[in-house]
């Protein structure tokens, strides 16, 4: 039987590798590395034009879709203007994942959204973000220092495909973001939250196959099961 394909959204960021400096399309070691632990091949899916304006087509060949971690949603994508902190963000990446985040949920496309992607989601359905999470919380735990991960813990709902994709109601989570869920999107349920501060950690749409969001990075965990329970779903569909 064919190994399940499944396509992770990539970034357009400025990038050193040899004697060269440019743009270029990257992605995390660690998330691909996760999809081929679980079994999958994970196809890399650049942000451009032909995935904003052809998404049926880059989702065609695709068992499942991961949409990853990174730079600041535009907040003109939800209705809101730029608050001071929100200075790194990726136009036309919004725009190809948006494509591809609504097109999947309406095929019914397994989707998991990690930090930005699961705040990626919320807002392909209608919702909003919080641009600054210490203003809300009154503390920086979530994102301590750029690049440096937080550990906390996260209190998942009984039952929920959370908690069945994490394998527990309560889980130690790594974390890295300054933005969070404000309203729900169209249909979503929080499904998790931070223990401490109840900022909104799991989003999911009940109804189809697998749609979930998760703030934290499964990925820098190897043992973390998020990422192989969208995968074994995909195999056992």
């Amino acid at each position: 039987m064919a190994l399940p394909v499944i396509g992770v959204s990539a970034a357009i960021e400025p990038a050193r590798w040899g004697p060269w400096d440019a743009p270029a399309t990257i992605l995390s070691r660690s998330y691909a590395d996760g999809v081929q632990a679980a079994g999958a091949v994970p196809m890399l899916l650049p942000p451009g034009p032909v995935a904003a304006d052809a998404a049926d087509d880059v989702l065609a060949p695709l068992d499942a879709l991961i949409l990853t971690g990174g730079a600041d949603i535009d907040p003109s994508a939800y209705g809101a203007m730029r608050h001071p902190e929100t200075t790194w963000m990726r136009p036309e990446r919004d725009r190809a994942e948006l494509a591809l985040a609504r097109r999947a949920l309406a095929l019914d496309l397994p989707v998991l959204g990690i930090c930005r992607g699961m705040q990626l989601l919320n807002v392909a359905t209608g919702g909003t973000l919080v641009q600054h999470l210490p203003e809300e919380l009154g503390h920086t735990r979530h994102q301590p220092a750029p690049g440096e991960f937080s550990e906390h813990n996260v209190r998942l709902e009984p039952g929920s495909l959370a908690a069945r994709a994490a394998g527990a109601e309560r889980v130690s989570v790594h974390s890295h973001h300054h933005q969070g869920v404000a309203e729900l999107g169209e249909g979503l349920i929080a499904t998790g939250w931070a223990e401490g501060d109840d900022l909104i950690e799991a989003i999911e749409l009940p109804g189809r196959d697998f749609a979930l969001g998760v703030l934290w990075h499964p990925e820098q965990e190897p043992a973390d099961p998020v990422i192989r329970s969208l995968v074994c779903r995909v195999v056992g569909s």
